[in-house]
């Protein structure tokens, strides 16, 4: 490309002049290295951008970067002979954002390491309409299906449901046969996450989970976006060798629970840190997205797209809580 073409970027800033983010002209020879170079396509809006966008979460380690965890286009250049000009990539999570430029600009420097052919069955748009949030809900339930969960245990229940990550939760579960009960504070979207497969919605002010450190089991496994009092309720109420998949903290990072569930009912509880899942995973999750797992209302879900110039306020709807499911960032 040519190095006189500036092109626009979502720039994040923290210097003596204060944290500030915006959109600015930068060229390819300021991004971060790396062996390819992709014209961007699209992006996407996860509750990791809003915190960097606004300075509300320590994300960044590094200043200047240009936000977005997620990015999906065609290779521009490549010295790894694996990708060739014109081939469609994504990428997601992999230090974007974070200690290297991010998606949200016309261009971007991935690693090749971090870079997936998109898989058929998807669109560039479709694979951001996905982007971390699916990737984290499939990486969910890929745990969970690896550490025995099956749909004859019975219902998966996913919390903070009308968020990215649980809306897709819900499809995506539907998809590979479980039953799909939701946890919201959105009682108005329940029609919502019905039409999304959800066999069931409990409103958040409506849940009691008993001050026992065993309460009567009602699910056979979760998938937690909360965290907090949630993640601990959690654990009191899942059946004998069921799996809790922790994948988010929108209500807190804190986990006050006892070791009685884990020891007495064998219930598991998995950690899925989706940002830095290893390579061979990372295709295994994405063709079962590109495939059986496929969410059948993605078109549903990612229900908004914009432009850089919109970001700053989606990013203060998603913080106050009033977004619901997946805001697709349009770049070329």
């Amino acid at each position: 490309m040519n190095s006189l073409q500036p092109f626009p970027a979502f720039r994040i800033h923290n210097d003596q002049s204060g944290y500030r983010a915006g959109v600015e002209q930068m060229r390819v020879e300021e991004l971060s290295p790396g062996e390819i170079l992709i014209k961007a396509a699209y992006s996407s809006v996860n509750y990791k951008d809003a915190l960097a966008g606004t300075g509300k979460g320590k994300i960044l380690r590094q200043f200047p970067l240009n936000g977005g965890i997620d990015v999906a286009g065609y290779v521009a250049a490549s010295t790894d002979p694996a990708f060739r000009e014109g081939d469609q990539v994504l990428c997601t999570g992999c230090g974007l954002s974070e200690t290297r430029d991010g998606g949200y600009a016309g261009y971007a420097r991935l690693e090749s390491k971090s870079a997936i052919p998109l898989p058929a069955g998807l669109t560039l748009r479709e694979s951001m309409a996905l982007g971390t949030a699916g990737f984290t809900a499939a990486l969910s339930l890929f745990q969970m299906v690896r550490n025995g969960q099956a749909p004859a245990m019975g219902p998966i229940v996913v919390t903070g449901a009308t968020g990215g990550v649980g809306s897709l939760a819900i499809d995506i579960l539907t998809r590979a046969g479980f039953d799909a009960h939701a946890i919201t504070g959105k009682v108005e979207q329940f029609d919502y996450l019905i039409d999304l497969g959800a066999q069931q919605c409990i409103a958040r002010t409506e849940l009691y989970w008993g001050q026992r450190p065993l309460e009567t089991a009602r699910w056979a496994g979760a998938i937690d976006t909360v965290g907090g009092d949630m993640l601990a309720g959690l654990t009191r109420v899942i059946r004998p060798y069921g799996n809790i998949a922790s994948c988010g903290l929108a209500a807190s990072a804190d986990l006050a629970t006892t070791v009685m569930p884990f020891i007495i009912r064998g219930v598991s509880l998995l950690g899925v840190a989706s940002a830095g899942t290893a390579r061979g995973i990372r295709e295994q999750v994405w063709e079962r997205l590109a495939g059986d797992w496929k969410p059948a209302h993605l078109a549903k879900i990612a229900n908004r797209e914009v432009a850089l110039a919109d970001l700053p306020g989606v990013f203060d709807t998603m913080l106050t809580g009033a977004s619901v499911g997946r805001t697709v960032v349009l770049l070329g």
